[in-house]
């Protein structure tokens, strides 16, 4: 190998037969992310590059987090202007143009995380290949932020992997595993690690053409675009509204009508990028990516807590999803409940998780052998991590967490899932109450993100800290709440359900109630929400945090006669195969949204007040990531800020 070639970000390696090695390894720095300085080095990189004609280029990551994680998103929250807009785009979209064009072979040697422009450069090189291992994920997630993928994204992803599959990423912003790259042709080759350097030295010499999509699917992405652009609209207008989201429509049109090149769009279009800068929407959404940051910072205090064995107790709905999301996050766990019994049909929920999740029977397999059914009790003992998930009964948990405190081990943390119970009622059980934490999880477990990590005054730092370490450590968003009823979501969510069923007992109906939040933005009905939840767990929520004589009386009727929502096929609504049945909405009365709203924003901003969270920011966080609110709208808080004449 020849001596390298340093700059502060890359580094330009040679092999004696010619082949160059691209290495971006970021200056001070655990993510490789695309700064301006960085783009400028890969352009003097290439310059060196053009001197020296490698026999082939290969871009690589110094960095065991990933490949790179997209644009430096801080640099996009400072634009402040269309022209500072088109400044961005056209820098990246004129070197990887320029990367495009190269004389030389090149290829992006994918491991771990590949996002934004770190795709958009992969897309740029002759071929990719991506390495077989979990942490391999592939994305061009920049609508969740409310901008494109404009440097070269739109233009090249539908050369690769066809029209629709292309705008079926871009327009969700999803990511794809390694495998699935490889399947649908946007990586050549998905390899193990320890052979991921010579493949790709293999490949990149190999003189292979490029993977051409076949005939008709080059008429979808040429003369028949308009078909691909018009049914991948209306399946956008059926997740989002203009309004609320430009950016979806505004890829549409670049990719439909401008090439895929964001800087083609004139000024005065909607769709430009003038238009999405000046949108409140990507002002929101990019300050919804900082919330989803902070949440992700918190639990690093902790360095030493890798807990390996969950135990939990209770193979419910809640605590079966818990102990197998544990499981898929590479966990030992226990289930306990009275009998195997009871825990099978965990079990069995569990295994289709895997199923769905990793697509890969042996993975499947794998997780499901660390899920072990444990009707007595006997992993306790060994666990590091024990969770309680049993009935919303305060008797019954001080009793089960006595008993547990006897037999585990000194060290292991103590965590109950109670929704509703305060922790310190719980804690006066132990001898040691410091050892309790609630860690609250949201239903269903495997989709809603963020997890309560509540401290009593009795709570000890260690194990607050302990608690929000492992929620990071199976990939949750760990909001840190003080006890109260309620925590911060019920507590905000609570009223919002009361709302919308006092306006059932008005004669509004419920279909009209839901359209009326979907038409906010929000992603479900406030009425299919409290029957998805349980009308029953609704009601007993209900009591607690709102007042007895606000309390919805059909509610109350459903519930006696035994109609609890979806897990019994009928509450408000019928439910026939998982779905409510519902007539058409008709008019939504004015005003309807912002009385729902009203209940909802004073219990935020009385929940901030009460210190229950930090700040308002991180209440903003929460019920985003806890309830679904609009993301658009930056938040309760942030919304409340912005329309002070709503309330």
């Amino acid at each position: 190998m020849n001596t390298p070639t340093n700059f502060a970000h890359w580094t330009l390696q040679r092999d004696v037969d010619g082949t160059a090695w691209a290495i971006l390894d970021r200056q001070n720095a655990s993510t490789n992310v695309l700064t301006a300085e960085v783009m400028a080095e890969l352009a003097t990189l290439l310059d060196e590059c053009d001197r020296q004609v490698p026999k082939a280029l290969i871009f690589k990551s110094g960095k065991a987090a990933g490949f790179i994680a997209g644009a430096d998103i801080e640099e996009l929250a400072r634009l402040d202007s269309g022209a500072a807009a088109h400044a961005l785009i056209k820098r990246g979209w004129d070197l990887y143009n320029r990367l495009a064009a190269v004389s030389y072979p090149t290829l992006a040697l994918i491991r771990g995380h590949c996002l934004g422009g770190g795709t958009e450069l992969a897309l740029a090189c002759c071929y990719r290949i991506a390495v077989d291992e979990p942490p391999t994920k592939i994305a061009l997630p920049e609508v969740m932020l409310g901008i494109v993928p404009g440097w070269g994204g739109m233009l090249r992803l539908p050369q690769k992997v066809g029209a629709a599959a292309a705008l079926d990423l871009i327009l969700t912003g999803k990511s794809i595993d390694a495998r699935r790259a490889q399947k649908m042709g946007l990586v050549d080759a998905c390899v193990p690690p320890r052979v991921m350097d010579n493949a790709a030295r293999m490949l990149v010499n190999s003189g292979q053409p490029p993977r051409a999509l076949s005939f008709f699917q080059r008429l979808l992405n040429g003369p028949l675009k308009g078909i691909v652009a018009a049914q991948a609209r209306k399946q956008v207008t059926r997740r989002a509204r203009p309004e609320h989201y430009p950016a979806p429509y505004a890829i549409l049109d670049m990719w439909a009508n401008y090439g895929g090149n964001a800087l083609a769009v004139p000024t005065e279009k909607p769709t430009s990028l003038d238009a999405l800068i000046a949108s409140p929407t990507t002002k929101n959404l990019l300050r919804v990516f900082f919330l989803q940051e902070r949440l992700k910072g918190f639990g690093k205090e902790v360095q030493q807590f890798s807990p390996r064995h969950v135990h939990v107790v209770g193979a419910g709905v809640m605590g079966g999803d818990i102990a197998a999301w544990c499981a898929l996050s590479g966990l030992t766990v226990t289930l306990q409940d009275q009998n195997v019994e009871r825990i099978a049909p965990a079990i069995a929920r569990a295994a289709l998780l895997f199923e769905k999740k990793l697509r890969d029977k042996t993975a499947a397999h794998f997780a499901l052998d660390r899920l072990i059914a444990d009707p007595h009790g006997d992993g306790v003992r060994q666990a590091d991590v024990i969770i309680e998930a049993i009935v919303e009964n305060l008797e019954a948990k001080k009793k089960l967490f006595a008993d547990i405190e006897r037999r585990a081990k000194p060290e292991a943390l103590l965590a109950s899932n109670t929704s509703s119970l305060r922790l310190a009622d719980i804690a006066c059980a132990l001898q040691q109450p410091g050892r309790l934490a609630g860690i609250h999880f949201f239903n269903p477990v495997a989709q809603m993100p963020l997890v309560e990590v509540v401290a009593s005054d009795a709570t000890s730092s260690l194990t607050a800290q302990q608690a929000t370490a492992f929620v990071r450590q199976i990939d949750k968003l760990p909001l840190p709440v003080k006890d109260a009823p309620g925590f911060l979501v019920n507590a905000v969510l609570a009223p919002y359900l009361n709302e919308a069923m006092r306006c059932v007992d008005e004669g509004i109906a419920p279909e009209i109630i839901d359209a009326a939040a979907l038409a906010f933005g929000m992603p479900m009905g406030p009425i299919e929400l409290a029957d998805t939840v349980g009308l029953d767990i609704a009601l007993a929520v209900g009591r607690q945090l709102v007042a007895a004589d606000m309390q919805p009386k059909r509610l109350g009727e459903l519930v006696a006669a035994g109609h609890l929502g979806k897990k019994s096929g009928q509450g408000f609504y019928v439910w026939v195969a998982g779905k409510a049945q519902k007539t058409s909405a008709g008019i939504i009365p004015s005003g309807l949204m912002q009385r729902l709203l009203k209940p909802l924003l004073a219990a935020t901003a009385e929940r901030v007040a009460a210190g229950v969270v930090k700040d308002a920011d991180l209440a903003d966080a929460g019920v985003i990531f806890g309830t679904g609110f609009a993301p658009y709208t930056g938040g309760p808080m942030n919304y409340r800020a912005q329309h002070p004449n709503q309330e």
